[in-house]
C-alpha cells in the first residue's frame, strides 16, 4: 500500500519519502521539513498514534493524517487527541486522500505553541481543554475549534469564509448563518466582550488589556 500511495501522491506533484516501520517514520519526521505526513496506525514498532503523540511532544505540528483499518469511534478519538490532523478509515478513495491532504495542506502550519494564551483565556490544543482565569471552560467540538482558531489570530479580523474553512472544511454559502450562531454559543461561554463583530467582514478577538 506505501508503494502504491507513493505513486498516487507522486502524480499528483509531490515529493514523497516512505517509512517502513514507526522509529523511522519518526527519525525521517525530525530531521525533514514536510508539508504533510501520512501515517499508518498499525505501523511496526511504534504504531501510528505513538509516531504522532511523539512528534507533538516534540513540538513538531505538521499536519497529520492517520489511516486506520479500525472503524472503532475509540481508536479514531486516540488519534485525534495524541495530535493527529485528520484521519482516514480503510479502504479509502486514492481521490479522498489527496483532497484531504490538499485540506491539510491550506492550514496555517506555523509552529503552534504547547498552550494558546491572551489574557487570562488558554488553550491546550493537544489536550483538548481550554480555561478562563483558570476555570476549565466545557466547550463542543466546534466550539473549541473556533476558540482556538480565534487565539491563533488574536486582533485579526477573520471572514466568514476564513472560519467556515478551518472550522468546518467547507465552502461557505453566503446565506448560511452558522459561523454567526456558533460565535454567539462561544460568546456565552467566554464573555461577549472578547469576539469584536467588524461589521461587513468577520469578527475579531479582541487583545488583552496593555497586551
Amino acid at each position: 500500500m506505501a508503494g502504491l500511495l507513493k505513486r498516487a501522491l507522486q502524480e499528483e506533484g509531490h515529493a514523497v519519502d516512505v517509512a517502513a516501520d514507526g522509529r523511522e517514520g519518526l527519525w525521517l519526521a525530525t530531521e525533514n521539513t514536510y508539508g504533510a505526513i501520512v501515517l499508518d496506525v498499525m505501523l511496526p514498532g511504534l504504531d501510528g498514534i505513538e509516531v504522532c503523540r511523539r512528534l507533538r511532544e516534540a513540538g513538531s505540528w505538521v499536519p497529520v493524517l492517520l489511516l486506520t483499518a479500525r472503524d472503532g469511534v475509540g481508536d479514531r478519538v486516540r488519534g485525534l487527541d495524541a495530535g493527529a490532523d485528520d484521519y482516514l478509515v480503510k479502504p479509502f478513495s486514492l481521490l479522498e486522500l489527496a483532497a484531504r491532504l490538499r485540506a491539510l495542506a491550506r492550514r496555517d502550519d506555523r509552529s503552534r505553541p504547547v498552550i494558546l494564551a491572551e489574557g487570562d483565556l488558554s488553550l491546550d490544543p493537544a489536550a483538548k481543554r481550554a480555561w478562563r482565569n483558570g476555570a476549565e471552560l466545557q466547550l463542543t467540538p466546534k466550539e473549541f475549534a473556533l476558540l482556538e482558531l480565534f487565539l491563533r489570530h488574536p486582533d485579526q479580523v477573520l471572514t466568514r469564509s476564513q472560519i467556515i474553512e478551518a472550522v468546518w472544511d467547507f465552502a461557505y454559502d453566503g446565506g448560511s448563518n452558522v459561523v454567526d450562531q456558533y460565535v454567539k454559543y462561544l460568546r456565552r461561554k467566554i464573555g461577549w466582550q472578547d469576539i469584536e463583530t467588524v461589521r461587513g467582514m468577520g469578527y475579531r478577538l479582541r487583545p488583552a488589556e496593555g497586551g
